[in-house]
């Protein structure tokens, strides 16, 4: 049975490390098991060390949820389970840890970046009013970085990425820069300057489901001065300081 629970989320937001000589049983949300209870598993996860070999022990009624494991950070991110690596449904499921190394999503570009569910609770569809979208964007500030997520119902709509003014006052989809149409679609906005979306469903567009968004270079105090570095590109870093530099 489908749930909206955050499938197998450690998949994403723990770290593996290497084998360790007695492997564990982590039983998944303790007391809680495993239920919908919104930001549960993030923390509990987060509090844990994880090893290859030990085994998450998934309790819960199997008439209202089940186990789903995904592959990637955006089935993760929107809760799609059409392609799942494995399936777990006998309300008692133990889960072992095979692979190291498990890192957390690179979810965006830079760390201050937002996601803008476009629409919000309307998602992307034919508004009531012309003018929704127009005013849901103006009433934003995006910044290069951020993420654009579309939700829609991917049998009736789709998302169109145009170039133009001209094309977006027409609706002309003859030319797109890009099409999107899964339903649960994350388009990160990299340059400054204004972008425009709209659908290919004929009378749709005319109808207001169209977008333009204005994105504005990111400002001094969220530019970082300087890319973190590991300690191991830092000892490389120190270690070139000593090279001889070549005379003219």
């Amino acid at each position: 049975m489908a749930t909206r629970t955050r499938i197998l989320c450690f998949v994403l937001v723990m770290i593996l490390m290497g084998c360790c000589c007695s492997a564990k049983i982590y039983k998944v949300g303790d007391s809680e098991g495993w239920k919908a209870k919104d930001g549960t598993y993030y923390a509990w996860a987060k509090r844990k060390e994880f090893q290859v070999g030990d085994s998450l022990l998934f309790e819960y009624d199997g008439n209202v949820n089940d186990v789903t494991q995904v592959s990637g950070a955006l089935e993760y991110q929107f809760c799609n389970s059409h392609s799942p690596k494995a399936v777990y449904n006998t309300g008692h499921d133990v889960v072992t840890l095979t692979e190291p190394e498990a890192r957390p999503p690179p979810r965006k570009i830079l760390p201050f970046a937002k996601d803008f569910k476009v629409g919000d609770s309307q998602e992307w569809k034919v508004p009531d009013e012309s003018d929704f979208y127009s005013k849901w964007s103006e009433e934003k500030l995006f910044h290069v970085g951020d993420n654009l997520l579309f939700y829609y119902n991917d049998e009736v709509e789709d998302v169109l990425e145009i170039s133009g003014d001209l094309e977006f006052k027409s609706c002309d989809t003859s030319s797109p820069v890009a099409v999107h149409n899964t339903g649960q679609d994350l388009i990160r906005l990299t340059k400054p300057g204004i972008h425009y979306f709209i659908t290919s469903k004929t009378g749709h567009c005319e109808a207001g489901l169209k977008l333009r968004v204005v994105v504005r270079p990111l400002p001094r105090g969220r530019v970082p001065k300087k890319m973190q570095l590991s300690p191991l590109d830092r000892l490389i870093q120190w270690l070139q300081s000593f090279r001889p530099q070549p005379h003219h």
